[in-house]
């Protein structure tokens, strides 16, 4: 059984020093090689790293199983016993994992194009940013007192146009008493939500996409949830007052952070809207915000209309 064994060991070592002796010729230079890993192991980090948390992480579970399931058919079983139909469509059937890839990562995909176009290179920030801030944070406070829900989206640089035309066009100048009327109980426009943009009031009555990220709390409630997946899809300023507890959330990032008090909401607004900070430090601070209030998650009972 030791001898039978021998000649696949031999074969295997012997392919192990023909790989290492590649570091040795002039066509393979060692640190060509080291920068070529390095410079591949980045972008699978960064990759891992934007999927981390969403449903596109088991996608990509799946397609590297399919993926290493087929290389090690076709190395070991195909070659070996010669199936020769196997490999030649195997190429074909690699060009099919990647379109249906493509269609499976369409929403992760976009998602990543707009974090690009986020960069502080293309960014150019409203110059009336200041006078967004105060309305938003009188009305919410108000809202709040009076356990009166409202979702309140305000553009960056990501124009939420498509969202907007799901809602009813208003293009009225911001103000406080606009938002209290808007989502004061009874109103046609209430249950959904609000784009602000340039210090206007685009649109209401928005139905913003649901988020469906595995690390989203189950026990948040359709407003909550509509506001992260808002800011999932765009770099938008969500404001969230719970219905329920008049407890005043702000998502941005894909990140919620809860229960923000007014001079909270102003201080988060101010560094979103006019000093914005980069994009791992607005993480960072949003993370330890929703690991401090974990203890007080409550149900937000409201919902969107369909």
């Amino acid at each position: 059984m030791e001898l039978a064994n021998f000649p696949a060991e031999i074969d295997f070592l012997q392919r192990v020093w023909r790989y290492a002796s590649r570091f040795n010729t002039q066509l393979y230079n060692p640190w060509v090689v080291i920068v070529e890993l390095l410079v591949v192991g980045v972008v699978v980090y960064t990759v891992l790293r934007f999927l981390r948390g969403t449903r596109g992480a088991r996608l990509v579970q799946a397609v590297l199983m399919i993926l290493a399931i087929s290389f090690l058919v076709v190395q070991t079983v195909a070659r070996e016993f010669k199936l020769d139909r196997i490999n030649v469509l195997y190429p074909y059937f690699l060009a099919g994992v990647f379109l249906v890839s493509l269609v499976a990562f369409q929403a992760e995909l976009r998602r990543l194009l707009i974090r690009i176009g986020e960069t502080r290179f293309f960014r150019s920030w409203a110059a009336d940013s200041e006078t967004v801030i105060e309305p938003i944070v009188r009305a919410a406070s108000r809202l709040g007192v009076n356990k009166i829900g409202a979702l309140i989206a305000v553009e960056r640089s990501t124009e939420l146009g498509a969202v907007a035309e799901t809602g009813v066009s208003i293009d009225a100048e911001l103000s406080c008493e606009l938002l209290e009327t808007i989502f004061w109980p009874g109103s046609a426009l209430h249950d959904l939500g609000v784009i602000i943009r340039r210090g206007r009031i685009v649109a209401a009555g928005c139905q913003f996409p649901l988020s469906e990220s595995a690390a989203a709390d189950r026990a948040l409630g359709s407003r909550h949830r509509a506001a992260l997946g808002i800011s999932e899809e765009a770099d938008a300023v969500v404001v969230v007052v719970s219905e329920e507890t008049g407890a005043i959330s702000v998502a941005e990032q894909g990140r919620l952070r809860r229960n923000v008090s007014s001079d909270g909401l102003r201080e988060i607004m101010v560094e979103a809207l006019i000093h914005p900070r980069s994009e791992q430090e607005s993480k960072r601070k949003a993370g330890e915000t929703s690991d401090q209030s974990a203890e007080q998650v409550t149900t937000d009972g409201t919902s969107q209309a369909a």
